[in-house]
């Protein structure tokens, strides 16, 4: 019989036993090799050290082997530190986690700097360092910035050099617009960066790249061809590429204002679904607008959205074949006031009209894109875009406005009321493929593109303008027409490339493209008959024209690459063959162009942290059909456009230059961005104001001028101990001249700005998180003909955040923005506003993913829509209808 009391004893001494067994079967891995990174030498004996990150205590330690390689066997899953050391050479630091799932860590090739090479950057991965330079890439390390808990995307941007996010979700990276923003490379819902800051958590993130995204055909030559577009690209990490998340904000406010939007995503390893749904009439909705495709919500009157979609990504074929769909579906309708006052500036005198306007606009849309991607084999690959988007609008706007010249003279007034329904179709679609040969760096590829434009539009014109002579009216305009616009255009591109490597430094590419254009464009005017129905034609304001253009354009390029520079340099040729043909009076047009294109581009790395880029472009840019021969049109009756014939290509050529600079010891980044810009030939206005006020424009070439336009941003950032936090300063200024004639006599209009900002943020865990910008700007827009009625003027601008943590989950937050523009010669009014919002928050559970919102939108009430621009002799201040103060309760 079997001793109860033995088997009290055996069963813990056998279950220690098998826990022991089963410990020793779970084997961890660390493995790698030292060299150096200059001589490209093995580094034998090299220290290798595993420590618990945790309290920095030594976990294992090795040397490497004659050939640099190194292995070690830890025997719990944990976070760790590499710690690589050498004699002479600048540590190696990285931070890592082995669990159930990553079991081996194989740190591959570890290049070791030489302390004399490199003294002032250490190389420090994972947590310590925020920022790395690569090639053209900047690398931010979410991992070394604050994220609270269910932050978004958007929250981490914010604190990252160089980065700016206004309140409508805009990013500006270096002085530039951000135009994409990627999730492991792949575009996410296409044309709406809000779907990914807005909605994303931070914590997800592993890295941020900022970077200029080249086109398909640059990214597999090599070769830049001067497209690009400022990209952010969020790497999420590893252990977050699956499972499902997502969020639900709802709100009900004063004023009638509400806003709900939801958004859900179920990643799956390499394949991603989402889906998304927003309501509002607040402005923030933020998801999929339709406003994208030219009909959105720019923050002109009050608009009421409802937008939806879905996204599809996958990968297989073990990752040889890709797709990325997308679908939206969405409305808007805005609604508001506009006035604007106008100088319109004269050889002898200055025309100041004021217009005030009320609008209504309607846009439904429908879009659907795919991209599918495939490797036909190891030296082949095989990409397929398509992209139709259908669109509905109705328009309706009042104006009522007037001009006076001199001492409150009054010239002339109009009263109008314009409206149209329309539907526009659009596709585009493309065939991209590329070969590698057996030569290394001899390639070819070929693409197909055709694009589709179909408009079709209705509407009617009713006006009466009254003309003043010695302040009584001397003659009075009516116009009462019915009017239809049938336009049409089928783009059709062949592209073909071949790269040849003539030495290890060499390659050469050449191109050659071959373009199809054909377009129609019909507009009828309909007077009314006797009966009241609109059937008769008005010949004067009624077009029918079709027009082909046909291409031909050769290119070369050579690329040259040693140690650490990089240059490409070549140039584009093309003819342009243009045939129009006016079917009303059957008359025929043709001209033929030869368009040129050099470019440039030069890369010097200093280092891994610093980096400097020149490049240049050359275009030629032919007239538009509007400019050589416009379709008449008499809308706003007292402006009106008329064609020359006789245009010819003007040449633009714009030089940039950037620099980027980081010190991992000290947080410290530095970034240089300038262009400048100038135009022969200039296709310009030449406008002809009467007595009472109508203005004529025709275009024409400008000789012994050259219009001419330059940007400059810097930034510099670096850690404030004080504030335990961090302190950075911008400088930028931008600015063009240009000219146009105006009554016979040219005029030179100069616009510059100048800014200056000073930025300081400071976050302490639980406690509070701050964020203060601000600093004054100083414009000038100042036309030659009426230099005493100029808009030179100084201002402030100023932006800033806080949070406070309180117990029990409460948080205190506010957001504020100041502008000021002081009165200047043009318009004799200040203007402020300071817009501030503030919110009040409880959050709960322990993830405190559940939170329940009161908040105020500008509780001082002083949001007033308003900017100033200034184009040709024309100075314009512009005033709107904008949300201003209510109340929202947020779920």
């Amino acid at each position: 019989m079997v001793n109860v009391d033995h088997i009290k004893i055996l069963l813990p001494l056998l279950f220690t036993f098998s826990s022991l067994n089963l410990l020793a079967q779970t084997r961890y891995s660390v493995a790698g090799e030292s060299v150096d990174t200059t001589l490209n030498l093995k580094l034998q004996n090299t220290s290798i050290s595993l420590l618990n990150e945790k309290d920095s205590t030594l976990c294992s330690f090795t040397r490497s082997t004659a050939d640099g390689k190194f292995s070690l066997t830890p025997k719990v899953p944990g976070k760790y530190i590499l710690l690589v050391t050498y004699p002479g050479y600048v540590d190696y630091v990285e931070h890592f986690e082995l669990d159930s799932t990553h079991r081996d860590k194989n740190f591959s090739r570890i290049n070791l700097i030489q302390k004399a090479t490199l003294l002032k950057d250490v190389l420090i991965r994972g947590k310590a360092a925020a920022i790395k330079i690569k090639g053209d890439t900047t690398e931010f390390n979410a991992g070394s910035y604050t994220i609270q808990p269910n932050s978004k995307v958007e929250d981490l941007l914010r604190q990252l050099p160089g980065l700016q996010i206004d309140k409508d979700g805009k990013i500006t990276a270096q002085g530039q617009t951000v135009n994409k923003v990627l999730i492991d490379g792949e575009e996410f819902f296409g044309d709406d960066p809000t779907l990914v800051t807005k909605n994303i958590r931070a914590d997800m993130v592993d890295k941020v790249q900022l970077y200029d995204k080249k086109s398909d055909q640059a990214t597999f030559t090599g070769v830049d061809d001067g497209q690009k577009s400022k990209t952010l690209n969020i790497k999420l990490k590893e252990d977050k590429k699956n499972g499902s998340f997502g969020n639900i904000d709802a709100g009900i406010g004063s004023n009638k204002f509400y806003e709900a939007q939801g958004m859900v995503n179920i990643f799956r390893g390499k394949k991603k679904y989402s889906a998304y749904s927003s309501v509002g009439n607040t402005g923030r909705a933020g998801m999929g607008m339709p406003g994208n495709s030219g009909a959105g919500f720019d923050g002109t009157g009050i608009p009421n959205t409802r937008s939806a979609g879905f996204h599809y990504e996958s990968k297989w074929n073990k990752d040889n074949e890709s797709i990325n769909a997308n679908y939206e579906i969405g409305s808007i309708a805005v609604d508001g006031l506009k006035g604007l006052i106008s100088q319109n500036n004269l050889p002898d005198s200055a025309i100041v009209s004021n217009s005030n306007q009320n609008f209504h606009n309607y846009t439904f849309r429908q879009k659907v894109e795919a991209t599918y991607e495939v490797k036909l084999d190891t030296t082949s690959n095989l990409k397929v875009s398509l992209d139709g988007t259908a669109k509905n609008n109705e328009t309706k706007t009042d104006y009522v406005s007037n001009s006076i010249i001199g001492n409150n003279t009054i010239l002339n007034d109009n009263t109008r009321t314009v409206s149209n329904t329309g539907t526009q179709r659009i596709f585009d679609g493309t065939v991209f493929f590329t070969k590698k040969l057996k030569k290394i760096g001899r390639t070819y590829s070929l693409s197909f593109n055709e694009s589709v434009n179909d408009n079709n539009n209705k509407g009617f014109l009713r006006s009466t303008s009254k003309f003043y002579s010695q302040g009584l009216v001397d003659s009075t305009q009516i116009v009462d027409q019915f009017k239809t616009l049938k336009s049409k255009s089928s783009v059709f591109n062949c592209n073909m490339t071949y790269s040849e490597p003539i030495s290890k430094s060499f390659a050469m590419i050449l191109n050659y493209r071959f373009g199809l254009s054909n377009s129609m464009a019909n507009g009828i005017s309909y007077n009314k008959d006797q009966s009241g129905a609109y059937n008769l034609l008005d010949t004067a304001y009624s077009n029918n024209f079709k027009l082909n253009q046909l291409s031909n354009e050769l290119g070369a390029m050579l690329n040259y690459k040693y140690k650490k520079s990089v240059l490409n340099f070549g140039t584009k040729v093309s003819q342009v063959s243009f045939k129009q043909l006016d079917q009303i009076s059957n008359s025929k047009f043709e001209r033929k162009f030869i368009n040129w294109n050099p470019q440039a581009f030069y890369q010097y790395k200093f280092s891994n942290q610093q980096g400097l880029y020149i490049n240049y472009n050359g275009n030629s840019a032919q007239p538009t059909i509007e400019q050589i021969q416009p379709l008449r049109n008499n809308t706003d009756p007292l402006n009106v456009t008329l064609g020359n014939p006789n245009l010819r290509p003007s040449f633009n050529n714009r030089i940039g230059l950037s620099y980027n600079a980081y010190k991992v010891l000290s947080n410290q980044s530095l970034y240089l961005s300038a262009a400048y810009g100038f135009t022969k030939r200039a296709i310009v206005s030449n406008v002809s104001t009467d007595v009472v006020g109508k203005s004529s424009y025709r275009f024409i070439n400008l000789s012994g001028k050259n219009p001419w336009n330059y940007y400059f941003n810097a930034g510099f950032n670096r850690e404030f101990k004080p504030l335990e936090g961090n302190i950075g300063l911008s400088l930028g200024s931008s600015g063009n001249t240009f000219f146009n004639l105006v009554n016979g006599q040219l005029n030179q209009t100069n616009a510059n700005s100048y800014t200056g900002y000073l930025n300081l943020s400071s976050y302490k865990e639980k406690k509070f998180n701050m964020n203060i910008s601000a600093g004054p700007t100083y414009s000038t827009n100042q036309s030659s003909l009426q230099k005493q009625l100029n808009d030179n003027g100084w201002g402030l601008n100023a932006d800033g955040y806080f949070s406070v943590y309180l117990p029990a989950r409460f948080e205190i937050s506010s957001t504020g923005s100041y502008q000021y523009k002081q009165a200047t010669k043009s318009f004799d009014e200040d203007f402020s506003r300071m817009i501030w919002n503030a919110s009040v928050t409880k959050r709960f559970f322990k993830s405190e993913d559940l939170k329940f919102s009161l908040s105020v939108n500008d509780l001082l009430n002083q949001n007033r829509g308003f900017n100033r621009t200034a184009s040709g002799n024309m100075i314009v201040q512009n005033t709107f209808t904008s949300i201003q103060r209510y109340f929202m309760l947020s779920l």
